[in-house]
């Protein structure tokens, strides 16, 4: 998303408010907003070092829909104009034919003026943007491309469940996920300071709660552990320097670097986590922060592959489903721990 494009992140003297306007159309079975579901017609786009957009990642993985829903990566870093496909062959993504995420905004609504983020859904025959509304994004890869998932796909968004991962998902978006921005780009020690508290709060909570049971709601992964896994990945390389959430490092929070690594052992989870990506993108972009614009070396991340020891406390990953098979959109060797 997730990152507003630009130049300035930190808010003057203030509390960073993360702009919650987004393009709500859905793509659906029933093709209510004009969209319907349709294999091949659609192209995720993403950056592996947005978290919003990692949950997108996963969650496509997870369901098997690599088919049904192409994939468009953009380079780790961007300027005020937007994610760029650098990474592709002359700069342009090989399926859109465009440059920039951007050009996909303006073909729907010229002149666009929100943030123009990642992850977005594109129509690929008309070029245009349908959405970008994240959060209803990856719930609608469960709840509506249910005929196009893999055999053996888990129920990520089980309806007896979804009150208590909504619940969940809700207190973790505000002082876990946004969280982490709200105290990177506090604009004064108050706001910084309040914003600290919070997430540390937070933290401590889901300590106590998954202390006893592996995961976030009932005995299987589902949406509520995507969300919280993009965030906890991200902590030590990123977050507890950058933005200045330094009580702990995730190694030193024992049971959610224990729950961490459960997750990025499980297939679909940490293979899809580019770490010099997520480094690059903070510590490069967000000049106001890290002005030098110097992208550190650690940390060391062979101690994600070690040991977690949270199969005592039962559970079942995939429920009644199977684990998706090796990626087809692999992560480069030298970028993660996974071998």
């Amino acid at each position: 998303m997730g990152e507003e494009t630009g130049g300035k992140y930190v808010e003057p003297g203030g509390e960073f408010t993360r702009d919650q306007r987004y393009i709500a159309t859905r793509i659906t079975a029933d093709g209510r907003d004009g969209y319907p579901v349709e294999p091949g017609r659609y192209r995720l786009v993403v950056s592996r070092a947005c978290p919003w957009a990692n949950r997108l990642i996963i969650v496509r993985r997870l369901l098997g829909l690599e088919d049904a829903i192409s994939m468009a990566v953009a380079g780790p870093t961007h300027d005020a104009r937007s994610w760029t496909f650098d990474l592709d062959p002359g700069g342009r993504d090989p399926v859109l034919g465009i440059e920039r995420i951007q050009e996909a905004y303006f073909k729907r609504f010229p002149g666009y003026e929100r943030g123009i983020t990642v992850p977005a859904i594109v129509d690929v025959p008309t070029g245009e943007v349908v959405t970008n509304d994240y959060a209803r994004m990856s719930l609608d890869l469960s709840t509506q491309w249910g005929a196009h998932h893999r055999e053996g796909a888990p129920q990520l968004y089980p309806e007896h469940l979804r009150a208590e991962i909504d619940e969940v998902n809700d207190a973790v978006f505000r002082d876990v996920n946004n969280g982490v921005y709200r105290c990177g780009f506090a604009g004064s020690q108050e706001a910084y300071d309040k914003a600290y508290h919070r997430l540390f709060d937070r933290l401590d909570w889901l300590t106590e709660r998954l202390t006893d049971q592996r995961y976030l709601v009932g005995d299987t992964i589902t949406e509520a552990d995507v969300r919280l896994f993009t965030t906890l990945v991200r902590f030590d390389p990123v977050y507890h320097g950058h933005f200045k959430c330094n009580r702990q490092k995730l190694t030193e929070m024992p049971v959610l670097w224990a729950y961490a690594r459960d997750l990025f052992q499980t297939p679909g989870f940490g293979d899809t986590i580019d770490f010099d990506h997520i480094k690059r993108h903070y510590y490069e972009v967000h000049r106001d922060i890290n002005p030098t614009g110097i992208v550190p070396l650690g940390p060391d991340l062979s101690n994600w592959v070690t040991p977690h020891g949270r199969e005592a406390l039962g559970g079942r990953p995939f429920g009644d489903g199977t684990p998706p098979p090796p990626p087809a959109e692999p992560v480069g060797p030298a970028h993660t721990p996974l071998r």
